[in-house]
């Protein structure tokens, strides 16, 4: 799924390298995807932009990814997915073929505290939840976090470790 939730605090003075939302989702997306397609070359992945396509040739049918309200599955008290969240997610899944969708829920970024490698300026809290989309019901959640002085090197440390022990 596409990442729908992008913020960070106001002292890290990162509004500019954020500021412009599709852009900053879409590299977000491609960080993500590139990064889980390389390292767990097993599972087959649908990146965001290609369930886009799908969502697109199926007007009525499916809704669109990027419209869906997959961030309030950060809350970790939510195990069952809701109506209409859990129908339209089953009518993607079923459109590519796979059963389980891994969801972005949410990326934040924080002022890195004491103790932090010391030259990283912030930290990327990636929330990702996985739906067995047959059930309706979260199987796995995590946050995921990475160090660094830029947005992206911290989102792509997060996502290495949702990954640990590959280089």
């Amino acid at each position: 799924m596409p990442l729908a939730l992008v913020a960070a605090e106001d002292s890290l003075h990162w509004d500019t390298l954020i500021a412009v939302r599709r852009a900053t989702l879409d590299k977000s997306d491609s960080i993500i995807a590139t990064l889980l397609t390389a390292r767990a070359p097993e599972v087959t992945w649908v990146p965001p932009a290609e369930l886009r396509r799908v969502a697109r040739r199926a007007p009525g049918i499916a809704a669109d990814p990027d419209q869906m309200g997959t961030p309030f599955l950060r809350a970790e008290n939510i195990i069952d997915v809701p109506d209409p969240l859990r129908y339209q997610l089953r009518t993607l899944m079923g459109l590519t073929g796979g059963r389980y969708v891994l969801v972005p829920a949410g990326l934040v970024f924080r002022v890195a505290r004491p103790g932090a490698t010391p030259r990283a300026a912030a930290v990327a809290e990636l929330s990702v939840v996985m739906i067995d989309t047959r059930v309706g019901k979260i199987g796995w959640r995590t946050v995921a976090r990475g160090e660094g002085d830029d947005p992206w090197t911290a989102l792509t440390r997060a996502v290495k470790s949702l990954t640990p022990g590959l280089p």
